[in-house]
């Protein structure tokens, strides 16, 4: 079992959307990007969204999301697991995200979209309601998996519940 560990988020100051993974999959972690498996639909689906070309390079997409008010982070900061894959999280090795920190600083944020059902899991047991995290009532609203391992919906019906996040997002770029 290998010990992995998140990034940071990905957020600027008039961010007012927070989109929460679980933890960053190998792929993600090799090349310190979020999503970077080219199969997780995450890019391809924010892009449409957001209006952009999936294929920019890296800072640029991130400079895309930020432009549109949406701060990309994962739930734990640390867990350990054998694989990428959400399942092979061993509960009891987790340690969530600074959530308080993150909330004092981002103040705008008014919803918050979980990635798949181990993100909204682990933020319904380890943050929300938590002892000291100190957090006005956001809602929150669990959204399919982008990963290539939800293979049950295709990709039309990701962007279809995706879109959701579209009464939220500000295309001014």
């Amino acid at each position: 079992m290998n010990q992995v560990y998140s990034f940071a988020p990905v957020s600027g100051p008039s961010a007012r959307i927070l989109i929460l993974g679980s933890m960053p999959g190998k792929r993600s972690l090799e090349m310190q990007q979020y999503y970077a498996h080219p199969q997780n639909a995450f890019w391809r689906i924010m892009a449409e969204l957001v209006g952009f070309d999936p294929g920019l390079p890296y800072p640029e997409r991130i400079e895309c999301m930020q432009n549109s008010g949406i701060a990309l982070w994962d739930v734990l900061a640390a867990c350990t697991r054998e694989s990428s894959l959400d399942s092979d999280i061993v509960e009891a090795s987790i340690v969530p995200n600074d959530f308080t920190r993150f909330f004092k600083t981002h103040t705008l944020i008014g919803h918050i979209y979980c990635n798949g059902a181990k993100s909204w899991q682990s933020y319904q047991r380890h943050v929300r309601g938590a002892p000291g995290v100190g957090m006005r009532d956001i809602p929150v609203t669990r959204l399919p998996s982008t990963s290539p391992a939800h293979a049950t919906m295709d990709f039309r019906a990701k962007i279809a519940a995706w879109s959701i996040i579209t009464n939220s997002i500000d295309t001014r770029s």
